[in-house]
């Protein structure tokens, strides 16, 4: 009973975290529908809008980036669907078998043929299954709904934009330094586990580097968001510049990405086996991890508008990444084990990721200091 009671709470926990994190679109969706509808009640005078916040919600329900051309592709998919439906009607009569079959078959075909988005086939569909179901069209029906579509997608988009009117950048910024503080606290976590030479702390550590992926694909919505909030607002597109060389950067975010996760996955088989750990191999992890945490800040900067701080912390990155290949390269003895040699190659093509991502360096040039970080000086 106890423990009953003690999943419940953990469940209602776990809701009321994600209603504090996610309360946003929970209040997004609900105005811009209400809104939708007060707009075409009493301003167009519908006296049943169905469409508009039917497709406020749609447009809402997809990722930031992608709304404006959702709101396209509900109000053409609602054109569609009201064209189709009339024509069916007009020949078959409303609310018949072969009108539904009919009307679905053309206005999906019809949506397919034209390579619309699943977006717009479903919006069609439905939109002209619910003319031939539960209100057949008339000439005056028909341009409301197209109307309707019209206003509920506006809304949605004027509602989305709304947040982040005065600094759409800040969210791009806030899930930078929120991927590189994860990807560093990885690195952390495998520090410890290889001074502690754990194994359980490994396997942790390797879990964690698998979901790291999930913060690029976050980075990457984030970019088309705050593209589409920059076209929309005419005194701040200037920064569409400085958002394209951020698509270039996040490319080596994921190379690093992965490289951390091959580094996980070779610590755990470097902890499990009999070798003794080096004692400055986790010294030279954490000292990666604090070349990503500054090339994070980096590029947050960067993102503000801060150029100096951005360079400072550029710099700072640079000098913890070719510090980290320099303390790899001093472990590099004759012979090492396959797990040892895999982690300082990790170590190094992540360095290389970080130096290419906040520098202004061609690849060349980065392999050569890279090189030079290793081998030292020439005598």
């Amino acid at each position: 009973m106890a423990t009953a009671t003690r999943g419940r709470g953990a469940t209602v926990r776990a809701a009321a975290g994600r209603l504090r994190w996610g309360w946003l679109p929970v209040v997004e969706a609900t105005v811009a529908a209400t809104v939708a509808w007060m707009l075409a009640t009493r301003i167009v005078g519908h006296p049943q809008p169905f469409f508009a916040p039917a497709a406020a919600l749609i447009v809402l329900g997809q990722a930031r980036g992608q709304r404006i051309r959702r709101a396209v592709e509900v109000v053409l998919g609602v054109a569609a669907g009201v064209l189709v439906a009339d024509l069916v009607v007009q020949a078959l009569g409303p609310r018949t078998t072969w009108t539904v079959f009919t009307v679905i078959l053309l206005t999906v075909a019809l949506a397919v043929a034209v390579g619309a988005s699943s977006v717009t086939v479903v919006q069609a569909a439905v939109s002209a299954l619910y003319l031939v179901v539960v209100s057949p069209p008339t000439e005056s029906l028909i341009p409301f709904r197209f109307v309707d579509a019209l206003i509920g997608g506006a809304v949605a988009v004027v509602a989305s934009q709304l947040v982040d009117a005065r600094r759409p950048l800040a969210p791009l910024v806030a899930e930078f330094r929120h991927t590189f503080a994860e990807l560093a606290d990885v690195l952390d976590d495998i520090a410890t586990a290889l001074d502690d030479a754990d194994d359980q702390a490994a396997l942790a550590a390797l879990d964690r580097a698998r979901h790291a992926d999930a913060g690029v694909e976050r980075l990457r919505g984030a970019v088309q968001a705050a593209g589409e909030a920059l076209r929309l607002n005419v005194r701040r597109r200037r920064h569409l510049g400085r958002l394209r060389s951020v698509e270039g950067s996040i490319r080596q975010i994921d190379y690093a990405v992965r490289n951390v996760r091959v580094l996980a996955r070779a610590a755990v088989t470097f902890t499990r086996g009999a070798a003794p750990v080096p004692a400055d191999l986790g010294g030279t992890v954490r000292t990666l991890a604090e070349a990503v945490r500054a090339a994070g800040d980096a590029l947050a900067a960067d993102l503000g508008g801060q150029e100096e701080v951005a360079d400072g912390h550029a710099t700072r990155a640079d000098a913890a990444a070719l510090e980290a290949v320099r303390s790899a390269g001093r472990l590099f003895t004759a012979g090492p084990g396959l797990p040892l040699a895999m982690i300082i190659g990790q170590v190094r093509a992540t360095a290389i990721d970080l130096l290419r991502g906040v520098g202004v360096d061609d690849d060349a040039t980065v392999l050569s200091r890279v090189d030079a970080a290793v081998t030292g000086p020439e005598r």
